[in-house]
């Protein structure tokens, strides 16, 4: 089996989400507990988030290379993220390593693909709604990605980083963010995809018969299959 890396810290409470899916989701599989080594490098959450928030791209792009290089010389095999958010960085990432990066948004597509989804709203933080790197992405897929509008941008983006990042969960949020998705869905949307690895901690299934696409459970079980292929 292939050594697994993971980079987390983004927030701790995705880190810990990945590293449970994998586990729990290869003794389901395999009725053993021979799963995969996996190798964390949590990154510093505040310093990362400060850096994106001021534009210095560049920057917080060293601290993710710094942590991939380590989980290389530490014996992954492959790295994944632990967050949506970073994948607009893969481009500084992927040059400066030997071993593959497996992409969130890739493995979100490739979900969406077998359920014949081609319009997706998404949500996530204001990072990822506001740059084009996931709504290109999914587009190379074939997948047409629905923005919230302005206010629900900000309204999410509040809620990730003021509550979920933190383990604070409340139940106004959660009706709040189920009227978002209602949103996205009268607008089109024929699945939602959770592009915030912190969103699940609040809604799960299914909205309306619309299904809810958990992106960080995708990504971790993608991890897990390519490991033991």
């Amino acid at each position: 089996m292939k050594n697994i890396g993971i980079i987390g810290g983004l927030s701790p409470e995705s880190t810990i989400l990945y590293y449970k899916v994998i586990v729990d989701d290869y003794r389901r599989r395999f009725q053993s507990e021979n799963y995969p080594n996996i190798i964390i490098y949590s990154v510093n959450f505040g310093e990362f988030t400060k850096l994106i928030s001021e534009g210095r791209n560049e920057d917080a792009a060293k601290i993710l290379v710094e942590a991939a290089k380590a989980l290389e010389r530490a014996g992954a095999d492959f790295i994944v993220i632990a967050a949506n958010t970073p994948h607009m960085l893969l481009n500084y990432i992927e040059p400066e390593i030997k071993v593959p990066i497996l992409s969130i948004i890739d493995a979100l597509a490739e979900e969406l693909k077998k359920d014949r989804v081609e319009v997706v709203g998404l949500l996530g933080t204001k990072f990822t709604l506001t740059k084009p790197f996931y709504v290109e992405g999914l587009k190379k897929h074939g997948v047409k990605a629905l923005i919230p509008e302005s206010k629900d941008i900000d309204l999410v983006n509040k809620i990730i980083y003021q509550e979920l990042v933190k383990g604070i969960i409340r139940d106004e949020s959660r009706r709040q963010l189920i009227e978002v998705i209602r949103r996205l869905i009268n607008r089109g949307a024929r699945g939602v995809a959770l592009a915030c690895t912190e969103l699940p901690l609040l809604v799960s299934g299914k909205v309306d018969n619309v299904k809810l696409y958990d992106t960080a459970k995708i990504h971790a079980i993608k991890a897990l299959e390519y490991a033991t292929q």
